[in-house]
């Protein structure tokens, strides 16, 4: 997977413009990696990447996104591109303190930090997936089976949304940030970009409107006071609204599995589906690093969620969510395709490789030796 990534960069003409050196918090995996290796194969760049996986041991494999990370590595040094990895808890003072060594020692400042963390917890605060106000009743589908089914999610208590934002908002992106500066690691006219996404109002209870979409929201005004703080240095912070995406992240969202099946039968019918890396490809390209102006919306936020916005598309989900079932569920969705799809995320059924083949399931991160 992470190979056909690449070679997706390498399709494409060399970047004009772009980073030299880069840092990807949260680069092991879905949108992080995409980064990582559309800065290293698409301009060139070094990159320290910051993640927190599962090694192998005696009783089960390594994580996906460790194997990813290894594979990453070894294609960038083969390339001559300088590449280090850090595993451990992104949150914490301490991996920001290692972080901050290793660009000492490799890499100086940078021109591009990425901030591309998902997880459940950071500390004492745990994110809580839920609507705002009210319960939320909708369709959804069981990934094993197929079936198609109601159900509901109850309202947020008021700690799981400060929890939420906690976790999943823009606090430890300043805090990043902010120890970058003090250590005069952040370049002149570097670029920050964090991802979020806003999605359809078929999802928008349980996204935008409830306890994630807070957290989204205290993210984009992190950036808006990132962005007047490092004008000082010509640097500029954005927020990245991307489209709907398969990810390990997205796939524990109530109800967006079931919109994305039903997105990508028609995006892809349209010829417009992107995945991660065309995404993080084109705003790489197009956007940040364009013609020097980065185009914003009218809230300071990139826009790449305009195809799967378009009026005519989100009618026809729409239109599709209404009469989905578990009997027309492969002829209105793609469920194959997602549930494909997800499992190659995980390190499964990739159609190229022979999962009867003995290998050796401890595979070294290079710079982790």
């Amino acid at each position: 997977m992470v190979q056909e990534e690449i070679s997706y960069v390498h399709s494409l003409p060399r970047m004009k413009r772009g980073p030299r050196k880069a840092l990807i918090l949260g680069a092991s995996t879905g949108y992080g990696l995409a980064s990582r290796i559309a800065a290293s194969f698409g301009s060139g760049a070094d990159t320290v990447g910051v993640f927190y996986e599962r090694p192998a041991d005696e009783e089960r494999t390594a994580s996906a996104g460790w194997y990813n990370s290894a594979f990453f590595e070894q294609e960038a040094h083969a390339a001559g591109l300088g590449a280090w990895s850090l595993n451990g808890d992104a949150f914490s003072d301490q991996m920001k303190e290692q972080t901050i060594e290793l660009l000492k020692q490799k890499t100086g400042p940078v021109d591009l930090v990425v901030y591309s963390l998902a997880a459940p917890r950071r500390g004492a605060f745990s994110s809580a997936l839920r609507p705002i106000g009210k319960s939320f009743t909708a369709k959804t589908v069981n990934l094993q089976t197929g079936q198609v089914y109601e159900t509901s999610v109850p309202p947020a208590k008021e700690e799981e949304i400060t929890g939420t934002i906690a976790v999943m908002g823009g606090e430890d992106w300043q805090l990043w940030m902010d120890a970058l500066s003090r250590a005069g690691l952040l370049a002149e006219g570097v670029r920050t970009v964090a991802y979020s996404y806003i999605g359809s109002s078929i999802t928008a209870p349980i996204y935008r409107d409830g306890t994630i979409g807070k957290a989204k929201e205290h993210l984009e005004a992190t950036a808006k006071t990132l962005d007047a703080s490092l004008s000082r240095i010509g640097g500029r912070a954005v927020v990245a609204v991307n489209k709907a995406v398969v990810t390990q992240a997205s796939a524990v969202i109530p109800f967006v599995p079931l919109y994305i099946m039903i997105l990508y039968r028609i995006m892809k019918d349209r010829g417009t589906h992107e995945g991660c890396i065309e995404q993080i490809n084109r705003l790489f390209r197009d956007r940040l690093y364009g013609n020097g102006t980065i185009p914003v919306d009218d809230e300071g936020r990139v826009r790449l969620d305009e195809m799967e916005l378009d009026p005519e598309v989100q009618s026809q989900v729409k239109e599709r969510w209404q009469s989905v079932t578990t009997e027309t569920l492969n002829q209105v969705a793609d469920f194959d395709g997602y549930r494909g799809e997800l499992s190659r995320i995980c390190g499964f059924d990739h159609p190229t490789v022979d999962y009867g083949t003995e290998v050796n399931p401890k595979v070294p991160i290079p710079s982790l030796r």
